[in-house]
């Protein structure tokens, strides 16, 4: 087990679940903290509100493509590349995680079963980190936001 499994863990104690976590280490990365955000995550966790949709850590992983390279002020422009990167990101989970599981969506995940979570999320969370951040850095971005061509 490596550091960022035991701050996955570490953050899961917190309450904090699969969206929350991935945009938590991103911030954190960046040196910044912002509750409404990781507040705001809160609705896409277990699948959009515990309904078994689409899983958190593939929407949190979009999100967090989109934390380093979106539009976040009137005066910036969105990366140009980042439709791209989210598009290599969920062709990976597609094709990496659904081999593994199945599907998409939390029910799947998780074989409509809750009691699966503390055995698969983590391991799937730190994947989808670690491929975020393979992919910002691939666009020239370091964990700490910063950028360079």
């Amino acid at each position: 087990m490596n550091e960022l499994f035991f701050k996955l863990v570490e953050l899961s104690q917190q309450g904090f679940l699969c969206s929350q976590i991935l945009l938590l280490l991103g911030l954190e990365a960046q040196g910044k903290e912002n509750p409404d955000l990781v507040r705001a995550m809160n609705g896409l966790i277990g699948g959009m509100g515990f309904c078994g949709k689409t899983c958190g850590a593939l929407t949190g992983g979009v999100c967090l493509l989109g934390l380093y390279a979106g539009k976040g002020s009137a005066e910036e422009m969105e990366d140009s590349r980042l439709h791209e990167m989210v598009r290599e990101f969920v062709e990976w989970f597609e094709q990496e995680e659904t081999a593994k599981y199945g599907g998409t969506d939390c029910n799947t995940i998780l074989e409509n079963n809750p009691a699966n979570r503390s055995a698969r999320c983590p391991q799937l969370v730190q994947n989808v980190y670690g491929k975020v951040m393979a992919i910002l850095a691939t666009n020239g971005y370091s964990p700490s936001g910063e950028y360079s061509s």
